[in-house]
Parts: structure tokens; C-alpha cells; sequence
């Protein structure tokens, strides 16, 4: 007796992934950092997240909304360093060696993949989307700095601080960590 053959209804099982979102996200951030936006296509995302092509398309509209989700995320993950860094400072002191240890800490640590932020920017001036999430990043940094400084002042502390850490990552010669809290400290002081 051979073995009944198989019904119309019988499918493939699909693989359960309740996180796929979530890793194509993260390997658009990896893709970006060793290629580029220039260099982040779906198949290469796809590819860095180990799953078929078709999850880009079924995940997300378009390549502009991968990219500007992974960069939300890359952008939430840094206001979030500020959140902490200004809501632990109780006086304008802390407030202002906060500021010194996010630059010369947190930015421009190993750790913090300046390679992210410069591919925003760079995309972010050609891209209203992604200008839009510079927008949203930028805000959050002036609110958590307004914790502590009038709102002329945090504008201009965040946009200091946004040119530190730019001149860090494109300089041959970066200001070292004691220029950088003498650049911070004669400007808040």
C-alpha cells in the first residue's frame, strides 16, 4: 500500500519569527555602519538579517522607512544617554560635567558607532524623512537639556555638542578629552 498522496491542504510549515521586525531593523543599523546608506539595499539588509527577501517588502513600504527606523532607533538610543546623563545632574555643575561625559564619554566611545550619526546627517540633508528624524533627535536633546539651561542655551549647548562630536569622528586630529571639557565647561560657565 503506497502512501495517500498529499491533500490541498496540506502547507508548508512557516518558520515562527516574532522578532524578524526587530533584526531587519537592526541589521539595516549594521549594514549602514559598514557600507553606507548608499550601500543599504533590501537584499543586502535582508542578507545581514538572515532571512528571505520578500520579509523587506512584507515589513516595510519601502527602503526610506527601514532607514528611517533603524535611524529612529539609533537616534532614541543616544536621547536616552542624555535622558539618563541630565536627569541624574541635580545642580548646574553636574549638569554641566553630564554634558562633558556625554561628549567625551558616551559619543566618542568606542562603543558608539559615530559611522551611524554621520550617515544620518549626511542622509538627513537630502532626505525629509530622515530630517525629520534629526528634527525629533535634536528636540529630545534640547529637552533634556532645558532640565538645566534656558532653552537659548540648550540649543546652542546641543548644537556644540553636535559639532564635537562631528569634528571627533572627521578629524585626523581629534580634540582630546581635556579640550573638550575646556570647550564645554568655557561655554556653560
Amino acid at each position: 500500500m503506497s502512501d495517500p498522496a498529499p491533500t490541498a491542504t496540506a502547507r508548508r510549515t512557516r518558520r515562527h519569527d516574532p522578532h524578524r521586525r526587530d533584526r531587519l531593523i537592526g541589521a539595516a543599523l549594521q549594514v549602514i555602519a559598514q557600507r553606507g546608506v548608499a550601500g543599504a539595499s533590501h537584499r543586502e539588509i535582508a542578507r545581514a538579517a538572515d532571512v528571505p527577501l520578500g520579509s523587506m517588502t512584507y515589513h516595510f513600504a519601502s527602503l526610506d522607512e527601514i532607514l528611517a527606523e533603524a535611524f529612529t532607533r539609533h537616534a532614541d538610543g543616544i536621547a536616552r544617554v542624555f535622558d539618563e546623563r541630565l536627569a541624574a545632574a541635580r545642580t548646574r555643575d553636574e549638569a554641566v560635567e553630564a554634558v562633558v561625559t556625554l561628549v567625551a564619554g558616551d559619543l566618542l566611545s568606542p562603543g558608539h558607532d559615530l559611522v551611524l550619526t554621520v550617515e544620518l546627517y549626511v542622509a538627513a540633508a537630502r532626505n525629509p524623512r530622515l530630517k525629520a528624524v534629526t528634527q525629533a533627535w535634536m528636540q529630545r536633546s534640547r529637552d533634556a537639556l532645558e532640565r538645566h539651561f534656558d532653552p537659548t542655551t540648550a540649543r546652542e549647548v546641543d548644537a556644540l555638542i553636535e559639532g564635537l562630536t562631528l569634528h571627533s569622528a572627521l578629524s585626523t586630529d581629534p580634540m582630546s578629552p581635556a579640550q573638550i571639557r575646556h570647550a564645554i565647561e568655557r561655554y556653560l560657565r
